[in-house]
C-alpha cells in the first residue's frame, strides 16, 4: 500500500508539473537561438550537424524588426466591453508579430544514450510495462521490414511502414485506456496491436481475405476493430480529427470516464479539418486529445514549405486548446505527456493538442522513393543515431532489464510469428463477391440489385479477365 501511494503521490506531482508546462509552454523557450533560424531547445531531438539536420526544416519567418516585443500601455479605465469578453483599450498601434523568435521548447526525457536528463519530471514506468513497450516497437519494426518486403515481391498491393515513430505508436497506446475511442490515420498499427489485434488479423487485412473485418473492401494498413474501439482507417487526410471531436462531444454527454483521441500527420495540418476540429473542441469543451506526428514530411513536401509557424503546438493557443510539443523519439516523453493529457482531458474536460516531433525513416509508402527530395545522409542518421528504439533499449539495459540474449530471442520469435502469419493469410480465399454490395442498407435496394447482376453477367461472359479466387 506505501508503495501504490508514493507511486500515486509521484504521478499526482508530474501531472501537476505537467499542467504547468502545458500551461506555460507559449512563454517558455530554449537557449541558444539562431538569428532567424532554427533553435534548437535544450535536450532537442534534432541532429548535431547542419548538414545532416537541416536548419529550414524547422524555420519560422523572423519576426520583423520593427515588431519588437510588444509592451503595450494599456488604461485600466479603458475596455470595450466584447461580447466575448472585456478587451483592454490602448492608444498605440502596434501590430502582433508574425512568429516570435523564442521556439516551444520540446518535452524530453531520455538523452541519445538511454540516460534521464537531469531534473526531468516524468512518470515512470515497471519493469513489466518497460519490456511491453520495447517489445512491441520491436515487433512493429521487424513486421514493417518483413511486410514491406512482401509487398516488394508483388505479393501485396500496398504497405506503408511506422520506421522511425515506433516510439509515438507504442507509448502513447500504453498511456491510453481501452475505454478510449482512437481515430487513427495511416501509420499507427503499432496502437492497435496494442490493444490485442493479433498478427494475423494484420495478414488477413492486408491480403484482404475472408477472415478480414473489412471483407477485403479497404486499402491494406486500413485497419478497424470495434471490439477494440479503434475506428478503422479512411484514405481522405484529416477526416477523422473532427470526427474525434464528435465523439469526444458523444462521451461527455454520456459522461463516461474515457476520451477521443486522434493521430494525423504535420501534413494534415494544412487541410480545413484540422482548424475546424481545434475551434469546435474549443467550444464544446470536448475530451480529446489530437496527437500530430510532426515528421518533417507530407510525403514530399517539407514542413518549411507548408507553414510558416513554429511547428503544430503553436496553433493551440489561437484556437483555446492547451498544448505541448514532446519529443516523439523518446518513449518515456511520449507516455507521460500523453498519459497526463489524458488524464487533463477527462478530469477537466477540455481538449489537449500534443506535437511529437519525430522523423519518418522510411518512404513515405511502398508508392514512394524518398531519397529524390532528400538527403540519405539526412535519413541514414536519423536511422542510426536517432533511433527511438535503440535509446529505450539502452534505457532498460541500465536498468538491467534486457540483455543480448532476449534481443536475440525476442527479434527471433518475432520474425517467426509474422511469417507464419503471412503464410496463412495467402492460403485464405478472398471474400465473395456479394459482399462487394452488403453491409450498407438493411435491405438492399434495386441499383445495387442491378449493379450485382451485371457484375456477375460480365464475370460469367469473360472469366480469364476476373481474379479466379474471388468467390462468385
Amino acid at each position: 500500500m506505501a508503495n501504490l501511494i508514493s507511486k500515486s503521490t509521484k504521478f499526482n506531482h508530474f501531472l501537476l508539473n505537467t499542467r504547468v508546462c502545458f500551461l506555460r509552454s507559449f512563454t517558455t523557450s530554449a537557449a541558444g537561438a539562431g538569428a532567424g533560424g532554427y533553435i534548437k531547445p535544450a535536450g532537442s531531438f534534432s541532429g548535431e550537424s547542419a548538414a545532416i539536420f537541416r536548419p529550414e526544416r524547422y524555420q519560422s519567418g523572423k519576426a520583423g524588426e520593427q515588431l519588437d516585443t510588444i509592451d503595450y500601455e494599456e488604461d485600466e479605465n479603458q475596455v470595450m466591453d466584447f461580447p466575448g469578453g472585456k478587451v483592454p483599450i490602448t492608444p498605440q498601434m502596434k501590430f502582433i508579430s508574425e512568429s516570435s523568435e523564442k521556439r516551444l521548447p520540446c518535452y524530453r526525457v531520455l538523452d541519445d544514450d538511454g540516460y534521464p536528463l537531469p531534473g526531468t519530471i516524468f512518470e515512470e514506468v515497471s519493469k513489466e510495462l518497460a519490456i511491453k513497450m520495447y517489445s512491441s516497437m520491436v515487433t512493429l519494426q521487424t513486421m514493417d521490414t518483413i511486410f514491406y518486403e512482401a509487398q516488394r515481391q508483388g505479393r501485396l498491393s500496398f504497405y506503408l511502414t511506422t520506421a522511425g515513430e515506433e516510439a509515438i505508436n507504442v507509448a502513447s497506446a500504453a498511456a491510453l485506456s481501452l475505454d478510449d475511442f482512437v481515430l487513427p490515420q495511416y501509420r499507427e498499427v503499432g496502437v492497435i496491436l496494442w490493444r490485442g489485434y493479433p498478427l494475423e488479423q494484420v495478414a488477413n487485412q492486408l491480403f484482404g481475405n475472408k477472415f478480414d473485418y473489412g471483407k477485403g473492401r479497404q486499402m491494406p494498413c486500413h485497419y478497424g476493430s470495434n471490439e477494440l474501439n479503434y475506428l478503422t482507417v479512411s484514405s481522405p487526410i484529416a477526416t477523422q480529427i473532427p470526427q474525434a471531436v464528435g465523439v469526444a462531444y458523444s462521451l461527455k454527454m454520456e459522461k463516461k470516464e474515457a476520451c477521443a483521441v486522434t493521430y494525423f500527420g504535420d501534413g494534415s495540418t494544412s487541410e480545413g479539418d484540422f482548424h475546424a476540429a481545434l475551434n469546435f473542441a474549443a467550444v464544446l469543451d470536448a475530451p480529446v486529445v489530437f496527437i500530430c506526428r510532426n515528421n518533417g514530411w507530407a510525403i514530399s513536401t517539407p514542413i518549411n514549405q507548408q507553414f510558416r509557424s513554429d511547428g503544430i503546438a503553436s496553433r493551440g493557443q489561437a484556437y483555446g486548446v492547451r498544448s505541448i510539443r514532446v519529443d516523439g523519439n523518446d518513449a518515456l516523453a511520449t507516455y507521460s505527456a500523453i498519459r497526463a493529457a489524458r488524464q487533463m482531458a477527462i478530469k477537466e474536460q477540455r481538449p489537449i493538442l500534443v506535437e511529437a516531433m519525430t522523423y519518418r525513416v522510411a518512404h513515405h509508402s511502398t508508392s514512394d522513393d524518398s531519397t529524390k527530395y532528400r538527403p540519405v545522409e539526412e535519413i541514414e542518421h536519423w536511422k542510426t543515431a536517432k533511433s527511438p528504439i535503440s535509446k529505450f533499449r539502452k534505457y532498460i539495459q541500465r536498468n538491467g532489464w534486457w540483455n543480448d540474449e532476449d534481443e536475440s530471442e525476442l527479434r527471433g520469435d518475432i520474425r517467426k510469428q509474422v511469417l507464419q502469419a503471412i503464410q496463412a493469410a495467402e492460403k485464405v480465399d478472398k471474400p465473395s463477391l456479394k459482399d462487394l454490395f452488403t453491409d450498407v442498407y438493411d435491405k438492399m435496394p434495386l441499383n445495387l440489385q442491378d449493379q450485382e447482376k451485371f457484375v456477375k453477367d460480365a464475370v460469367k461472359r469473360s472469366p480469364k479477365e476476373y481474379p479466379s479466387d474471388v468467390p462468385i
